[in-house]
């Protein structure tokens, strides 16, 4: 059956009223949820039982079960950590976390041993943000601090009026034609601890706030706002058990307002929202849900999850969804890591429109496979290879939707600045208004950073990863090891000419061509604890476009910068 190809006044009406907010996503925490690229463990007083080191080395990394390509959670590293602290031969284990070679994260662990018995069973130095511990028992503090500077000249392509309308996000003057620029940024604070129940069964804990606030002409608005809510709030159980073959068995349970990911992000990441009266809509400090309910077993470095995520919305447009679903990774395989992951959503008041309907997002379901390949070599150089293929279906209609990317790359460690380049091909799928099936993805909540699902920094605010081709030209530099350079070239076009439920003044193409972008961001790993940030990035329109907003448009140009402090 064809669908008439005329577009009803009421699916217009919706697509205008309710269009998908075009939000960007920066992750000011430079290595939260980020992928664990190795792990290093290193004693830093050794003696001359070789055994004894190899055993506490193998014990080090079962317990903190961080393997490649694992997502990095300073609360789960934190729970190991405390944990180790009553072995009787280890006195304490520091950790250090550097920029890894191709985006990820290297996770550096310090093995203080117990020198017999002069200082066995001696506590270590307690140092801030750790408050209190002792015998497994450890109260950290959290604070962090971000100010950000941002600007925007032509931003919407100098047409906000079409680019914004029925926006909800749209509040007060919004950014547009000439430059424009804001200043925001906020403070978070929290606790968060842990402490054994049994001598295999810990409790542990978090409890945090954020104040936020913006002032100047941002993107959507020029009121000045500010906000202060709950942020972490989740308990939660850890415990296992190791064979005397050396097996390393984890459990942990928890649940509460905390953030939660899968792998880097495609189908869910993105689990809080921020803007509108929330304020602070660039640097994104908010991303823990409403409600995250997570069972999670581990087994060496295979893990098995099953969550639930309740998102925290904003009022304004909040779609009541909920995310279920089962998640396993493993790197069993030698240089290879894999995942699946499979889930539904079994509660939304999301839509989406056709050009004769519309149709209910509850009852979706996805099904996820990702590989890495990543050998190992001695000096860090080599080629990388990284995929992901995801298909959405609905237990109510009759939808196949897809998603997917490929991506080459090349590590050259010994080259100078260590360049590392990489060539991404990504594809989801859009609406075919001459068949009967539903073929629109559905982005859920992907996000994360521009270096992994904002694609593009100025054209993912216009063109969300849905009914989207995309070409990704990429390239790292490092002139010093704390600095870091990230040139990126895009091209994008349209899957489908039927773009119904994104940007309202592109809901029906008139050609493919969406259009490029050339941007470059710079970070400066002052310290462990402050870092810089910035970009300068021009983005510009393609034929669609250009044609849709009835004029040819200069390009738009947008910078920002910002310092982040943390502990």
């Amino acid at each position: 059956m064809r669908r008439n190809t005329r577009l009803p006044s009421l699916a217009l009406l919706c697509s205008l009223v309710l269009p998908v907010p075009a939000l960007s996503q920066i992750k000011t925490e430079p290595f939260a949820d980020q992928r664990i690229e190795s792990v290093h463990v290193a004693i830093v007083n050794p003696g001359t039982d070789a055994a004894l080191h190899s055993r506490i080395e193998d014990l080090v990394r079962r317990t903190v079960a961080a393997y490649p390509s694992s997502s990095y959670s300073e609360e789960r590293l934190t729970a190991a950590l405390a944990r180790l602290s009553r072995v009787p031969e280890i006195k304490s284990v520091q950790h250090q976390l550097r920029p890894g070679a191709t985006g990820g994260v290297v996770l550096e662990l310090e093995v203080s041993l117990a020198q017999g018995g002069s200082d066995a069973g001696a506590p270590a130095p307690v140092r801030f943000p750790n408050l209190y511990q002792s015998n497994g028992t450890l109260l950290r503090a959290k604070v962090e601090t971000l100010a950000m500077y941002y600007g925007n000249h032509n931003a919407w392509f100098g047409r906000s009026d079409l680019m914004l309308n029925g926006n909800p996000f749209a509040v007060g003057q919004a950014a547009g034609k000439g430059y424009s620029q804001w200043l925001e940024g906020f403070v978070h604070g929290g606790l968060y601890g842990i402490t054994p129940l049994t001598d295999t069964l810990y409790l542990y804990g978090g409890l945090s706030a954020i104040a936020s606030g913006s002032v100047g002409q941002e993107l959507f608005t020029d009121k000045t706002r500010s906000h202060v809510a709950f942020e972490d709030a989740f308990v939660g159980l850890v415990g296992g058990s190791t064979s005397a073959q050396g097996d390393r068995l984890v459990y942990n349970l928890s649940a509460g307002r905390q953030r939660f990911s899968i792998g880097e992000g495609m189908i869910l990441v993105n689990t809080a929202m921020n803007g509108l009266n929330r304020a602070a809509l660039q640097s994104n400090p908010r991303w823990a849900a409403d409600q995250v309910a997570l069972a999670r077993l581990a087994y060496n470095d295979w893990k098995l999850e099953a969550f639930h995520v309740d998102p925290d919305e904003l009022p304004e447009v909040d779609s009541k969804t909920r995310i279920q679903g089962i998640n396993l990774e493993t790197t069993a395989l030698q240089d290879f890591s894999l995942g699946l992951t499979a889930l539904r959503v079994p509660k939304s008041q999301a839509a989406y429109y056709t050009t004769t309907s519309q149709l209910q997002r509850e009852g979706l379901r996805a099904l996820d496979l990702r590989l890495r390949w990543q050998p190992q070599s001695a000096d860090g150089s080599g080629p990388f290879v990284a995929a992901e293929a995801a298909r959405q279906s609905h237990s109510r209609f009759d939808m196949r939707a897809q998603g997917y990317y490929g991506e080459l790359g090349y590590v050259f460690a010994k080259a100078a600045w260590s360049p590392v380049f990489s060539y991404r091909y990504a594809r989801f799928t859009g609406d075919k208004p001459e068949t009967s099936r539903f073929e629109r993805w559905d982005p859920l909540l992907s996000g994360g950073n521009g270096e992994t699902w904002v694609q593009g920094i100025n054209h993912f605010k216009i063109f969300q990863d849905s009914n989207l081709i995309a070409h990704r030209f990429q390239a790292r530099l490092r002139p010093r090891q704390n600095i870091e350079l990230v040139p990126q070239y895009w091209v994008f076009r349209a899957d489908s000419l039927t773009n119904l439920g994104g940007n309202p003044a592109l809901s029906l193409l008139p050609s493919r061509q969406l259009g490029s972008e050339l941007n470059l961001t710079f970070k400066y790993f002052m310290s462990r604890n402050i870092m810089f940030q910035g970009h300068v990035a021009a983005t510009y329109a393609g034929s669609a476009v250009e044609q849709a907003l009835g004029q040819h448009s200069s390009p738009w140009i947008s910078t920002m910068i910002f310092v982040r402090v943390g502990y």
